[in-house]
Order: C-alpha cells, then sequence, then structure tokens
C-alpha cells in the first residue's frame, strides 16, 4: 500500500523538480543561501501533488492503457489518491510561508495550474501545451522569487527560453503522438491544423527562444555567453527545422526532431548557469 503511495507521486521526477530549483537560485543570486533550501520540498510536494491528481482524473485512461499504474491496480484508492494529493499541495503552499510572498503566489498559482491541467486543461488544444511549458519554466521563476523581485526579474530570461522552447517540442511531440491520441480520445492542435502547420509554429517557438537567449546580452555577458550559447541556438533551430521539414506523425518521430530539441534546452541552461555563476 506504501508503495503505491510513493510510486504515485512518481518520486524521481519531484525530487529532480525540487532539486532543479537550486539552480535557479544560483542564477539569481550566484550562489545557495540556507534560506532557499525550503523552495526544494515546496516545488518536489507540489510536483507530486500534481502527477498524484493527474493519476486521479487519468484513472479510466490507464485503466485500459496503463493497468499497472496506482489506481487501476488497486494499490492506492480512487479517495486516498484525493486525499493525498490535497495533502501534498497543502504541505507545499503551507512551506512557502518560509520563503515570502512571491513564492506563496507561484506556489498557489501552480497549485490551481496543475490540478487545472489534470481536470481539463490537458484536453484542450494548445492551451494545454501552454500550461505545462509554463509549469517549466516557473521552476527557474520560483528560484528567482526566493531573491525577492530583483531575482524574479532576473530569471525571467531563463525562464523565457525554457518556455518557448519546451513549448516548441510539446507541439512536435503532440504531432508524433496524433495516432494514439487519437485513440485516446484527446483533442490536439495537430488534429485541427495538420502536422505541416503544426511544425511552423513549433519553429516560431523555438526561433522566440533563440531570440530570448540573447537577451542577456543588455547585462554585458559579452562575445564568450555569445559564442557558447550560439551553438544551443543552432541546435534548438536546427531541431525545429526538421520538425518543420515533416509532412506526417511517422517522419516527424523518425527525424528525431524532439530529442534534438531537448538537448539543445539542456545545453542552453547549462551554458546560462555558467555565464550567470562565472561571468555575472
Amino acid at each position: 500500500m506504501l508503495k503505491g503511495y510513493v510510486q504515485i507521486t512518481r518520486p524521481v521526477n519531484s525530487v529532480i523538480a525540487g532539486l532543479a530549483v537550486l539552480l535557479g537560485v544560483i542564477i539569481a543570486s550566484g550562489t545557495v543561501a540556507l534560506d532557499s533550501l525550503v523552495l526544494i520540498p515546496v516545488v518536489a510536494l507540489i510536483t507530486a501533488a500534481g502527477n498524484v491528481i493527474n493519476d486521479y482524473f487519468d484513472r479510466e485512461i490507464d485503466a485500459v492503457n496503463r493497468p499497472e499504474r496506482p489506481i487501476p491496480s488497486k494499490k492506492v484508492s480512487e479517495k486516498g489518491a484525493l486525499i493525498f494529493s490535497t495533502v501534498l499541495f497543502i504541505t507545499g503552499i503551507l512551506l512557502c510561508l518560509f520563503a515570502n510572498y512571491l513564492c506563496l503566489f507561484l506556489a498557489l498559482l501552480n497549485s490551481f495550474l496543475l490540478i487545472a491541467y489534470a481536470m481539463k486543461l490537458k484536453g484542450m488544444p494548445l492551451v494545454g501545451n501552454l500550461a505545462v511549458s509554463y509549469l517549466s519554466a516557473s521552476i527557474f521563476l520560483f528560484g528567482g522569487a526566493i531573491a525577492g523581485p530583483g531575482g524574479l526579474i532576473q530569471n525571467f530570461v531563463i525562464a523565457a527560453i525554457t518556455f518557448f522552447a519546451m513549448l516548441s517540442r510539446e507541439m512536435l511531440k503532440d504531432a508524433e503522438d496524433i495516432e494514439g491520441d487519437k485513440t485516446g480520445g484527446a483533442k490536439t492542435l495537430p488534429m485541427i491544423i495538420g502536422v505541416k502547420k503544426t511544425g511552423v509554429l513549433a519553429f516560431l517557438m523555438a526561433f522566440l527562444a533563440v531570440f530570448a537567449s540573447f537577451l542577456p546580452l543588455f547585462r554585458f555577458w559579452g562575445i564568450t555567453y555569445i559564442a557558447m550559447i550560439s551553438i544551443a541556438d543552432i541546435i534548438i533551430l536546427y531541431a525545429a527545422f526538421r520538425g518543420l521539414s515533416c509532412d506526417d506523425s511517422e517522419s516527424l518521430r523518425e527525424s528525431g526532431a524532439t530529442g534534438l530539441l531537448k538537448k539543445g534546452m539542456f545545453l542552453a541552461l547549462l551554458i546560462f548557469i555558467i555565464s550567470a555563476v562565472l561571468i555575472g
């Protein structure tokens, strides 16, 4: 029984999200202050709560496609999942009282979005993609918020890069999975406008991510940053271009565009952290 409750939180993903917030702290302040460590359990708990509530609303689909999941396999009851997610959400939000009002606001906003996503947004074309992209980017906003409004502004650029790059990848992933989504009864953007037009939009989002990556120039990071980030930008744009060149889901999957885009995102993040810490 206990194993089921641990499993439903997707503990590895939740812990990684909690630790990732420290990257935002480092970018905002160049160091990790003791009081910022409270954000690790905050983000981990709210992420875990989102995973639990998502499984609750997916229980009927999982009963067919993923019967080994905790709720369909009866390791966790439906009522138990609801109570558990509520406790996790409340605990994560209350811990923000040891941070500041900006972190508390983000915790409340993200909790609301995670619930809304599980209940409704995931089935809405593009809206679900926007929610996922924001939630991914908001980890860096959390890290900046602990340093106050200035830290939040400082981390806006990395959040923007993450948002647009993630949105591009989410669009391409939906275009890859049209057949499976149709079977599952989902309604995604590629089903409405087609793979080709989705590829165009995904390329545009990737371009915006690249554009955002040059905003730190206004902080005089210099030629070293330009040289490093240009490598990541080329990978991101090339990945999106490969997606743009595809006419159907099969060719898109074979192109490896989403995997390459993910690598470009991680490289951009690494370069951003190095620049923020070493160049300042």
